[in-house]
């Protein structure tokens, strides 16, 4: 259920007091503990699509041949955390952050432009995940723009996205790099990087024999609840981050946005992180690695890009807003 907004105010904050804001978000990623960039093993998607049942829940293209990038499959350590907590835990923090920051008029309301912008493209790159993660036909997907100047944006397991209004209006962009963002951060949840990293730190702490049989204890609500407490504090790896990378990449591609917004828009994050804290710039991993892996995979997407239906409608930068200290 989307969060309905009875004001037409809407400011932007330069740092709305969000506590239930994920600490995770467009780039960011544990540095301290990945070291250098990651080389992933990738291996066929088609390796994921075992059994009838799944393959009749998942697009004509991922029951083919893929075609398209190369990731290899989803962590199976991700299964030790029952999706349905993680999905669960994701909705109950994004909720209570969505009324955190309606409280604060920093929530905007449904007619806002930008909101219809991201809206719009959602509904183009949504259709597209479901060969992804076949869970995504029944997640329950929101997405809302949120009045801060930050540089960020996510997407909550089972599919609550957010965009910081600072992202839009600082990088002034195009949809086509808002659709790359959007990609980046879907894949995230489909490829359920938060639910591998909180099985990783569970099993580190309680030993993965007993993980079962502890999240089996209390009720769904109550393990929910655990959980939402840990969301806040995740970080990805570069790993992920590459990952996302290059999902998005296809997502926005099959959607119909241009491949090279990735490269175009991971310049500009480049350039905002100049003369940054340190601790901003080593949670957004904008080096020329980077540039060069999206580069290198755009050919594996272009024939997609091709066949795609391109949008209709075009959208406007996002403008300058009122703004708020604090």
């Amino acid at each position: 259920m989307q969060v309905m907004v009875d004001t037409a105010h809407f400011e932007v904050h330069a740092d709305p007091h969000l506590p239930s804001a994920p600490s995770y978000g467009f780039g960011r990623c544990d540095c301290a503990r990945c070291g250098p960039p990651a080389q992933p093993q990738r291996r066929l998607f088609t390796g994921l699509l075992a059994g009838s049942a799944v393959l009749s829940s998942v697009p004509a293209w991922a029951q083919q041949q893929r075609e398209g990038v190369d990731v290899g499959e989803r962590s199976k350590l991700a299964g030790l955390v029952p999706a349905e907590q993680m999905e669960s835990a994701g909705a109950q923090q994004y909720q209570q952050m969505m009324r955190e920051a309606q409280d604060q008029r920093a929530l905007a309301p449904a007619d806002h432009p930008q909101v219809k912008r991201l809206r719009a493209i959602a509904n183009r790159i949504i259709p597209q995940s479901y060969g992804w993660n076949p869970r995504a036909r029944q997640w329950k997907w929101e997405v809302n723009l949120i009045g801060s100047s930050q540089l960020n944006a996510f997407c909550m397991p089972g599919g609550k996205i957010a965009f910081y209004y600072g992202i839009l209006e600082k990088l002034k962009l195009d949809d086509e790099e808002v659709a790359f963002i959007m990609g980046h951060e879907v894949a995230h949840a489909l490829r359920e990087h938060a639910r591998e990293r909180m099985a990783k730190t569970t099993a580190t702490r309680i030993g993965a024999n007993l993980l079962s049989s502890v999240l089996g204890l209390g009720s769904l609500g109550d393990a929910a609840l655990g959980m939402g407490a840990q969301l806040l504090t995740l970080k990805f790896s570069r790993e992920d981050e590459t990952e996302a990378d290059l999902v998005g990449l296809e997502l926005s591609a099959r959607s119909g946005y241009r491949p090279e917004a990735g490269v175009s828009l991971w310049q500009k994050m480049a350039e905002a992180s100049k003369g940054a804290p340190p601790q901003w710039a080593s949670t957004h991993p904008t080096g020329p690695t980077r540039i060069r892996d999206i580069e290198s995979n755009i050919p594996k997407v272009e024939a997609l890009y091709a066949r795609a239906e391109k949008p209709q409608q075009r959208f406007e930068v996002a403008q300058p807003l009122r703004r708020r200290d604090g």
